[in-house]
């Protein structure tokens, strides 16, 4: 109705109650997702170093890989060092003397290999590739015909992530 000719219109708008209702609900709101966001983003940088160091230690094992048992294994193998038609295998572990990063031919010259070291036919090391990683490899004897290699590299969060295999001599 109009009182002397002027509607009276219904005021909209908050009561005060219902706006510290809802800044209550919104800094709740605000808290649980930041409770569960920023995990999330912790977890998800944690998650890339991973990739990136198994992309480290995947590239280390696959030249190793390519390398020969021992310095008395023929090029092709055959027949392997050890065996009846073979010559005796090497007890050496480690890099022979003299022998530079590049000159590497055998499962074993890469123990002691770590992020300070050159990669393969190049001036750089693993580090500066690799910011803030570390990695050693460690080449053993587990029978005279198998070797472990392992590889453990450390990400940038100090989580150790340990890749091994076996070289046999075939």
């Amino acid at each position: 109705m109009s009182r002397r000719g002027i509607s009276m219109k219904a005021n909209k708008g908050f009561t005060l109650i219902e706006l510290i209702v809802g800044m209550i609900v919104f800094s709740i709101a605000v808290v649980l997702l930041s409770s569960v966001l920023l995990p999330q983003s912790d977890h998800a940088a944690n998650t890339l170093q991973r990739v990136r160091a198994t992309e480290l230690a995947q590239s280390v094992l696959n030249e190793i890989w390519g390398k020969g048992f021992d310095d008395n294994t023929p090029i092709n193998g055959v027949p392997a060092c050890g065996s009846p038609a073979g010559v005796a295998c090497g007890s050496n572990i480690g890099p022979d003397s003299g022998e530079s990063r590049n000159d590497f031919d055998d499962v074993d010259d890469y123990d002691g290999l770590n992020q300070d070291s050159l990669m393969l036919n190049s001036t750089v090391t693993y580090a500066s590739n690799y910011p803030n990683y570390q990695f050693l490899v460690s080449v053993s004897y587990i029978d005279a015909n198998h070797k472990l290699i392992a590889v453990v590299v450390t990400t940038p969060a100090g989580e150790p992530i340990a890749f091994n295999a076996v070289r046999s001599n075939y």
